[in-house]
């Protein structure tokens, strides 16, 4: 393959965009009660259909780059547009986490400090993996692209077993990853809730710059190859082959989201491509329209999208209906629980909270808004 012979678009990549943030809110903003299994992250090793939500938005993150990496334009302009953004989307991802600015304790309101705001995050991976990637794109052929994404999950199982403690490699605290970011970053400015250990952390990026450019290479291959039933099942077949991979690399390299192994990335590209084979067959080849428009306009907002649905909750959750009970904490406990008590309250919450978002992501197109960095 050398490249795109047309820049079609495809309108299955941009559904394919629009259900992966549709599912993201859907995943970050369970309600109260035990959530379906399925929508929870594995707790260390495993997988579930919750882990494949945040490869598929970088996945699509590597289709958009299809279409804009190959227009014409000389380095200088390149680097400026690639280095802002990324720049641009790390700022946002920070600021989110810093965000309402101010915390609530004994003594009434006082201004959150920076010093305790977290700098790793999805946004700041996002950045991160968008920025490697554009710059291999922009100098590698396609064939020397795929092998520089297999160096980087190698390059990442390498690390983890030269540079961890002995039998530590796959731990949660004392991978080399994890001293890395405690070395480099500080506690105080990684995730919280795992007790030292970030699943956003600096190693990761690597592996995560794979699916990167796994789907930036698809993106090339499916203009390249056209709307057709070969390249449905080109798609499909590379997609089982890879999946079986991880499978069997699975007892050597486990499948892990949190550390993003390279078994996980084999899987997730691996899924992601019979997905995206799939969504084709159904909307390229058959004409399928179901969801079509609604799929599209939140694919076309995808960052504005995902910035509204984790400000939102957080205010809601600022407004202290009873002492440690937020407002959306509440709803979900009083109205959804009620309403259909266990995970299936909780899933129809969070189901009703993205239908909210969506109305912002409506807005935003009904104006003709399509917020860029």
């Amino acid at each position: 393959m050398t490249g795109p012979a047309r820049a079609e678009r495809f309108i299955s990549l941009d559904m394919f965009r629009g259900a992966t943030i549709f599912l993201m809110i859907v995943v970050n903003t369970a309600g109260a009660g035990t959530p379906y299994t399925q929508l929870e992250h594995a707790p260390w090793i495993g997988f579930t259909l919750a882990d494949l939500i945040y490869p598929s938005f970088l996945f699509a993150v590597g289709n958009a780059m299809s279409f804009a990496l190959t227009r014409p334009m000389s380095d200088r302009v390149f680097l400026r547009r690639v280095v802002r953004r990324a720049a641009l989307i790390f700022l946002l991802g920070v600021l989110m986490y810093w965000y309402p600015f101010v915390v609530h304790g004994d003594g009434g309101w006082a201004a959150k400090p920076f010093a305790e705001t977290r700098l790793t995050g999805v946004l700041q991976r996002i950045a991160l993996c968008y920025l490697l990637a554009s710059l291999l794109a922009r100098y590698l052929t396609p064939r020397r692209l795929l092998l520089a994404a297999v160096a980087l999950v190698a390059a990442h199982w390498a690390i983890l077993l030269a540079f961890s403690p002995a039998g530590e490699a796959f731990g949660r605290y004392h991978n080399a990853g994890t001293l890395l970011d405690l070395w480099l970053i500080g506690p105080d400015h990684l995730y919280r809730r795992d007790h030292g250990f970030d699943p956003e952390g600096l190693l990761g990026t690597l592996p995560a710059t794979a699916n990167v450019i796994a789907g930036y290479l698809t993106g090339l291959a499916v203009q390249h190859w056209g709307k057709h039933r070969t390249t449905v099942a080109r798609l499909a077949g590379i997609g089982v082959a890879l999946s079986l991979l991880a499978l069997l690399l699975a007892p050597l390299l486990p499948v892990s989201k949190k550390l993003w192994t390279g078994s996980f990335v084999s899987l997730t590209v691996g899924l992601d491509l019979v997905l995206l084979a799939a969504t084709i067959a159904l909307v390229e080849l058959r004409g399928a329209r179901l969801g079509r428009e609604f799929l599209q306009m939140l694919g076309r907002n995808p960052l504005a999208l995902y910035l509204f649905s984790e400000l939102l909750v957080v205010t809601l959750e600022l407004i202290q209906v009873r002492p440690g009970s937020g407002l959306y904490h509440w709803i979900g406990l009083e109205l959804f629980q009620r309403l259909a008590p266990g995970p299936l309250g909780s899933l129809l919450c969070a189901l009703s909270y993205t239908l909210v978002c969506c109305l912002f992501a409506r807005a935003l197109d009904r104006r003709g808004i399509i917020l860029k960095v």
